[in-house]
C-alpha cells in the first residue's frame, strides 16, 4: 500500500475584523467558539489583534511544528511584552537565547522524588478548604479552587518556616497583578500610562509582589529559612552543571513569581471546569466514583502512591485540559524570515500559540466538542490526539510543571469526591472569562452533598 500523501495546509485570513479593534472583540466575548472555529478557515489563519496581525497555526502538526523550533518562532509579542513586567526573564518568559540554563537549573525542583514532598502539601489543603463543609452548602467553585492552589504553592515554595505575614503580602499582591494583567496586555501604551484607579491598583500591586519576593529570597538565601524540601530551597540549591553557576536572587525571584503565575489560575480553573463536566456526564461520574471506592476504601486520604491506580481520574482531567486548556492565548515572534502553509512570514511576525485552536480539529478527533474521557484510554488515543493535545505545550519550551499540576489536580479531585458530591446550583454562568492564563467560568456554585 503506497504511503498516504501528507495533507496539504492552506493558509486564510478571519472575516470579521472591525477597524481598531479588529477581532479583538470576537475574542473577548467569545474565544472558546472564536479560535476552535478559525480551522474552519484553513491551516493558518490570519487574525487581527487591535494594529497587529497575527497567525494562528490551526492544524495540529502545523502548531506542532511551531512548538519544535522555539529558536525561529521565540518568545515574544502582546502577552509576553506584559508577562515579563510581572515574571521579568523566568523561565516562562524568558528567550531562547536564556531557556536551556535557566531549564536545567529549574528541572531538579519538579523531579518525582520532590513531587512526593509537595503532594502532602496538596492533600492538606484541600482537606483544610473542605474541613468546615457540611451537607446543603454552596461554594463558589473558582475562589474555593483558586485559594487551595495559591495556598499550596505558597506551601511548597517557601515552607511554613516563612513568616505569615510575608506570605500572605505576596499572595495578596499577586491575586491583584494576575487579575489585571489581561486588561493591561490589551490597553495602549499610552491609556496604560494614565494614573487611572485600575493602573494605580495594578502598579502598587505589582511593586508589593516584586519587593516581597525579594524579601522572601534573601531570607531563604542568607537565613537558611527553608526545610530543605521547599521549591525554593530546591531553586536556590540547583547548580548548572559541576563548574557552572547557580541562579542568581534576581532570577530566583522571576522564577518564583513565574511559578505562582503558572500554578494557581490554571489549576482553578481545570479543577472548576471539571466538575462542571463531571455534573453533566453522570456515566463519567460513576466510573470515577466507584474508582475511588476501589482505591481508596472508606474515603482514605490519597496520596501520592494512589496516583497509577486513579486511571479515570487521570482521564477525566486529561478531557478537561483538551476543551478547557490553561494558557489559552501565547504569542511567538519570528526571528528570521520563514514559510508557514505556503505563507511567507517575515521576520518579527506575530504568531498566536492557543491550544483551543488545535484541540477541537476534526483531524484529530471523533466528535471533538463532545466530553468523552474515555477517548484517553491506551487503546483508544492516536498519534493525532497525542499531537493536539498541548494544554502545557511540546517541545524544549513544555511547561516544567505540567507533572505538579496534574498531581494536584487528581489529588485534590480525589480527595474532595471520595467524602462528597459537588452538585451545581441553578443559575450558572459558563460564560468564559479571560484571565492572564486561563479562561474561567463567570459563576459556578456548588452545593456540597453527602455521597
Amino acid at each position: 500500500m503506497p504511503p498516504t500523501a501528507a495533507p496539504v495546509l492552506t493558509a486564510a485570513t478571519a472575516p470579521g475584523a472591525l477597524p481598531v479593534l479588529g477581532h479583538g472583540h470576537r475574542l473577548l466575548r467569545g474565544p472558546v467558539g472564536f479560535l476552535s472555529s478559525l480551522h474552519e478557515h484553513g491551516d493558518l489563519v490570519a487574525v487581527r489583534l487591535g494594529p497587529t496581525t497575527a497567525h494562528v497555526p490551526c492544524h495540529p502538526g502545523l502548531l506542532a511544528q511551531v512548538l519544535g523550533d522555539d529558536r525561529l518562532f521565540d518568545k515574544g509579542g502582546v502577552f509576553y511584552d506584559r508577562a515579563r513586567d510581572v515574571a521579568g526573564n523566568g523561565l516562562v518568559t524568558c528567550p531562547h537565547r536564556d531557556h536551556r540554563r535557566q531549564r536545567r537549573l529549574v528541572q531538579p525542583a519538579f523531579r518525582r522524588p520532590q513531587l512526593a514532598h509537595y503532594a502532602d502539601a496538596m492533600r492538606a489543603e484541600a482537606d483544610a478548604a473542605a474541613a468546615g463543609w457540611r451537607p446543603g452548602l454552596a461554594v463558589d467553585a473558582f475562589p474555593v479552587f483558586y485559594g487551595i492552589a495559591l495556598r499550596t504553592l505558597a506551601r511548597t515554595l517557601y515552607s511554613t518556616a516563612i513568616g505569615a505575614e510575608l506570605a500572605s503580602g505576596v499572595e495578596r499582591s499577586f491575586d491583584t497583578v494576575l487579575n489585571g494583567l489581561f486588561r493591561q496586555m490589551f490597553l495602549p501604551a499610552p491609556v496604560r500610562r494614565l494614573p487611572l484607579p485600575g493602573n494605580l491598583r495594578y502598579r502598587r500591586a505589582l511593586a508589593r509582589l516584586h519587593a516581597a519576593t525579594r524579601q522572601l529570597v534573601a531570607a531563604h538565601r542568607d537565613g537558611g529559612a527553608g526545610n530543605g524540601t521547599d521549591l525554593l530551597s530546591a531553586l536556590l540549591a540547583a547548580e548548572d552543571g559541576p563548574d557552572g553557576g547557580r541562579l542568581s536572587d534576581a532570577e530566583v525571584h522571576d522564577q518564583v513569581i513565574t511559578l505562582l503565575a503558572a500554578g494557581t489560575e490554571t489549576v482553578a480553573a481545570t479543577l472548576t471546569w471539571t466538575l462542571w463536566r463531571l455534573s453533566l456526564h453522570p456515566a463519567a461520574a460513576e466510573q470515577v466514583r466507584a474508582e475511588l471506592d476501589a482505591v481508596l476504601p472508606g474515603g482514605r486520604a490519597p496520596g501520592p502512591e494512589d496516583l497509577p491506580r486513579l486511571a479515570a481520574v487521570d482521564r477525566v482531567v486529561s478531557e478537561t485540559l483538551r476543551l478547557h486548556p490553561p494558557g489559552w492565548l501565547f504569542t511567538r515572534v519570528t526571528t528570521a524570515p520563514t514559510e508557514l502553509a505556503g505563507r511567507e512570514l517575515p521576520s518579527g511576525t506575530t504568531l498566536v500559540f492557543s491550544p483551543l485552536a488545535v484541540a477541537r480539529h476534526p483531524a484529530a478527533h471523533r466528535s471533538p466538542a463532545v466530553f468523552d474521557p474515555d477517548r484517553w484510554r491506551p487503546e483508544r488515543v492516536t498519534p493525532a490526539a497525542r499531537q493536539a493535545f498541548l494544554p502545557f505545550g511540546t517541545g524544549a519550551r513544555k511547561c516544567v510543571g505540567d507533572l505538579f499540576a496534574r498531581t494536584e489536580c487528581a489529588l485534590v479531585l480525589a480527595s474532595l469526591l471520595s467524602r462528597w458530591q459537588l452538585v451545581p446550583e441553578p443559575g450558572a454562568d459558563l460564560r468564559p472569562v479571560p484571565l492572564a492564563t486561563v479562561l474561567r467560568p463567570r459563576r459556578l456554585r456548588l452545593r456540597v452533598a453527602e455521597r
